[in-house]
C-alpha cells in the first residue's frame, strides 16, 4: 500500500539533470529493519495461536517453529508487495521511503506495511506503474504460496495436531474425511471460526485432494498465509481514493469517471459493513436490553449516514441514494439470505469503511498530466480489477456460536 503526498513541488528545470532521490541513510535502514524484526516476532507469536500444533505440548515455546513459518510466508507477501511499489518509484525517480512494517501483538500480528511517496506523482503513467507494481508482485507470491500449500497437503488426520477439535477428529477417524458442516462449539462462550471463501481460492482448491474446510483452513500455514495474501491484495485493489486500486482505475478512466466509480464502490463496502455491524449491534443490545435488538437498524442507519455524508463532502444527490441502497442491501441480505440478524461476524468492513473515509478518502486527487496509457498497461490494469473480484471475500471472518 502506498500513500502519496500531494503537495506540489517547485517546477523542475529541464536543463538540470535529475537527482537520485532515494538514498536512505544507515540509520533509516536500521529503523526499517528493526520494525521488520519486531513485526516478524509479533506475527510469529500470534501465528502460534493460528497454526501451532497445540495437541500434546507443554508450552507455547514448543510451537514457535510453526509460528515462524507462518510469519515468514506472510511477511514474504507483504515485503514483496511493498518493494514492488518501492522499486517502481525508484525506477521513475520518485522520492519514496523504504517499507514501514507495522507490528501489533493481536489478530495476525501486523497491520501490514506501507511506503510513503514524498512528492507529487505528476503523470498517470508513473501513477499507474507505481500503483500496480505492488499488487501484481504480491499476488504472484500469494499464488506460489497457495499452490505449494495445496500440492503438499497432508491427509485429514493432520487435524489431530490441534487440541479442542475432538468432534472433527472423531469424524475424520471414522470416515477419513472432514465433516461437511462446522462442528457445534463445545460451550456457549466458545465459537467456531470460519474463514470466508473467495472465487480464486475455491477454484484452486478444486484441483487438489484433502483440502480442509474453511473452518479448519487457518491451521495450515501455507493456505492461511496465501489466503491472507489474496485478501490483502483485494483490499489494496479497492478502486477508491489513494489505494492501489484507486491509482490504477484513475489512470485508466480519468478523474470524473473514477469519482463516480469510487463512490459506488464505497457504497458496496458500506453494505458489507452493515452486514457485519447490524448483527454485532443486535446481539450486544439483546444482551443488555432484551427485546430491543432491532434498534440496531436505526443505529447503523445513522452511522452510515454520517459516513456517507463525510465521504461525499455533503453532496446530497449522492448521499441519499447510496445511503438508502447500502442499507437496503445489508438488511435484505441478513433477512432473506442469512435469515437472522444474530449471526456473529468480524467488523473488518466496518473498520475499512471508516479507514477509507478518514485516511484514504473516497476520491482520488487530480494528477497534473493525464496521459493515455499504452495498450499493455491498460490490459494489465483491467486484469488487476478482475483480480480484485476474484480475491475479495464478502465475509472474511465470521463465527458460528
Amino acid at each position: 500500500m502506498s500513500f502519496p503526498q500531494y503537495n506540489i513541488p517547485q517546477e523542475e528545470n529541464s536543463d538540470i539533470k535529475p537527482v537520485k532521490k532515494n538514498n536512505p541513510s544507515a540509520w533509516t535502514m536500521t529503523k526499517h529493519f528493526l520494525l521488520f524484526v519486531a513485526t516478524f516476532i509479533c506475527v510469529t507469536f500470534v501465528g502460534i495461536f493460528w497454526v501451532g500444533h497445540t495437541a500434546n505440548v507443554e508450552s507455547y515455546w514448543e510451537m514457535w517453529p510453526q509460528g515462524a513459518i507462518f510469519a515468514a510466508l506472510l511477511l514474504a507477501f507483504l515485503g514483496t508487495h511493498e518493494f514492488g511499489h518501492y522499486f517502481a518509484a525508484v525506477y521513475h525517480n520518485v522520492k519514496v521511503t523504504l517499507p514501514y512494517f507495522i507490528p501489533i501483538p493481536l489478530g495476525i500480528g501486523t497491520m501490514g506495511a506501507v511506503i510513503k511517496i514524498e512528492e507529487k506523482i505528476r503523470d498517470t503513467k508513473k501513477l499507474f506503474d507505481i500503483g500496480i507494481s505492488g499488487p501484481v508482485a504480491g499476488f504472484v507470491v500469494s499464488l506460489v504460496i497457495l499452490i505449494y500449500g495445496f500440492s503438499t497437503l497432508p491427509d485429514p488426520s493432520f487435524v489431530e495436531n490441534f487440541a479442542g477439535h475432538e468432534e472433527v477428529i472423531s469424524h475424520v477417524q471414522e470416515t477419513g474425511n472432514f465433516p461437511d458442516e462446522a462442528p457445534e462449539p463445545q460451550s456457549e462462550e466458545a465459537a467456531t471460526i470460519l474463514i470466508g471463501d473467495t472465487i480464486l481460492f475455491s477454484f484452486l482448491a478444486s484441483f487438489f485432494d484433502n483440502v480442509p474446510p474453511m473452518y479448519e483452513m487457518y491451521h495450515y500455514p501455507f493456505l492461511f498465509a496465501g489466503w491472507l495474501g489474496l485478501f490483502f491484495t483485494a483490499l489494496n485493489l479497492t478502486p477508491v481514493g489513494q489505494l492501489d486500486g484507486g491509482h490504477i482505475l484513475y489512470s485508466l478512466i480519468g478523474y470524473k469517471k473514477h469519482q463516480r466509480v469510487a463512490r459506488i464502490s464505497f457504497g458496496f463496502i458500506t453494505a458489507l459493513g452493515g452486514i457485519e455491524a447490524i448483527p454485532f449491534l443486535f446481539l450486544s443490545i439483546e444482551e443488555w436490553f432484551p427485546g430491543y435488538g432491532y434498534t440496531s437498524l436505526i443505529i447503523w442507519a445513522l452511522a452510515l449516514l454520517f459516513l456517507v455524508r463525510k465521504g461525499f463532502y455533503g453532496e446530497h444527490k449522492w448521499i441519499a441514494p447510496v445511503w438508502a441502497l447500502s442499507l437496503i442491501v445489508s438488511i435484505a441480505y441478513l433477512y432473506f439470505w442469512v435469515g437472522s440478524f444474530a449471526q456473529s461476524g468480524s467488523l473488518i468492513w466496518v473498520v475499512w469503511s471508516f479507514f477509507l473515509v478518514y485516511f484514504v478518502k473516497i476520491e482520488h486527487p487530480p494528477v497534473i498530466y493525464e496521459q493515455t496509457l499504452s495498450p499493455g498497461r491498460r490490459r494489465l490494469g483491467w486484469i488487476s480489477m478482475v483480480i480484485f473480484l476474484l480475491c475479495i471475500s464478502p465475509t472474511p471472518i465470521y463465527f458460528v456460536n
